[in-house]
């Protein structure tokens, strides 16, 4: 049985934010959706959303939810499940998987808008994850957007109080010529 408290199943203030720069054309991803909390959210905005997860359990509750499709799949063993697609949004939360970063970074449409946070190094302090491969070294997502025709619209890095106590690192970036609306 999937469980998941309620706190840590109400998006992310980060995606929460900047969900509106998306642009209103093209497909959003919700990369590692878990049970689609993000999904949701940017269906509910109008998105059109493609939520991918390996657990097929989490996956079920977003079935029939109207500008959402899930796909099942293995990020980290059954490889890129979208070549040569190209998407105008990324969501990524809590997930981090370093040899999948820049085949995610290339699946970014121009224009298009990168949304993600994840944990970093100091996180081990606060419980899982602990591992250094899950954990990002300090600026190493900000190093990611610097990358011609990417602007970064923000970042954050630092330790959190909600949903629970934590170090993460925060991006926004933009990809083209696409006008932050903030």
């Amino acid at each position: 049985m999937l469980t998941v408290s309620s706190a840590e199943s109400r998006p992310s203030v980060w995606v929460e934010r900047f969900a509106p720069l998306l642009p209103a054309a093209g497909e959003v991803l919700d990369l590692a959706c878990g049970g689609g909390r993000h999904a949701r959210l940017l269906a509910a905005l109008g998105l059109r959303v493609e939520a991918v997860d390996r657990d097929e359990r989490a996956l079920a509750s977003l079935r029939g939810v109207a500008g959402v499709s899930p796909c099942q799949a293995d990020l980290e063993s059954g490889g890129w499940p979208y070549p040569g697609r190209l998407f105008a949004g990324i969501v990524v939360t809590n997930y981090l998987f370093r040899p999948g970063v820049e085949q995610l970074l290339a699946s970014l449409a121009d224009p298009g808008v990168l949304i993600y946070e994840t944990f970093m190094v100091g996180n081990e302090r606060f419980g899982r994850p602990a591992s250094p491969q899950y954990l990002l070294q300090s600026q190493e997502m900000l190093a990611w957007a610097r990358r011609p025709g990417w602007r970064v619209v923000a970042f954050e890095e630092g330790l959190v109080d909600s949903p629970r106590p934590a170090m993460v690192q925060r991006l926004c970036a933009v990809r083209g010529a696409l006008v932050a609306r903030l």
